[in-house]
């Protein structure tokens, strides 16, 4: 074989090596997202949502469902409003289903988790979740525990 043949033949593999690792970490940062159907959209609302962020995902289980569509700040109840974008095939969601902002892994990536409840009536799009759980932000719980100590003394 030709050494030039070589020498393109092995950029082309470390370009494809590239792009590769590129593609992998956006779809790790959840910056894109390979779903293509839109699905329905529910909403929640936290008084301390930590560090969740749009594009964070929606699970019931450890199964992703979906997505944070959008976060906004209610000026009348001083609560986040977390809009969920769920997939069009996970449409039975009981009304009295729970939300909660839960932490995932060593990196503390913060995602939304479902807890289907048991009414026979189910969400639809548009529909809001009422029973929810904020984030535990770990400074709060630090400053408690240090608060504690120091009356025991």
């Amino acid at each position: 074989m030709n050494s030039k043949t070589v020498e393109i033949a092995v950029g082309i593999f470390v370009a494809l090596g590239i792009a590769a690792f590129f593609m992998l970490a956006m779809k790790v940062s959840n910056l894109i997202s390979y779903e293509s159907a839109s699905g329905y959209q529910i909403s929640a609302r936290f008084d301390n949502i930590g560090g969740l962020r749009e594009r964070s995902p929606v699970a019931v289980g450890g199964v992703r469902i979906g997505k944070v569509s959008s976060i906004e700040y209610d000026n009348e109840t001083y609560e986040a409003v977390v809009v969920m974008e769920i997939e069009p095939k996970y449409n039975r969601f009981p009304t009295d289903t729970s939300a909660g902002i839960l932490t995932a892994g060593l990196l503390g990536e913060q995602y939304v988790g479902l807890e289907p409840g048991a009414e026979e009536k189910f969400l639809i799009s548009g529909g809001e979740i009422t029973v929810t759980q904020s984030a535990i932000v770990l400074e709060e719980i630090i400053g408690q525990f240090l608060y504690s100590k120091a009356d025991e003394k």
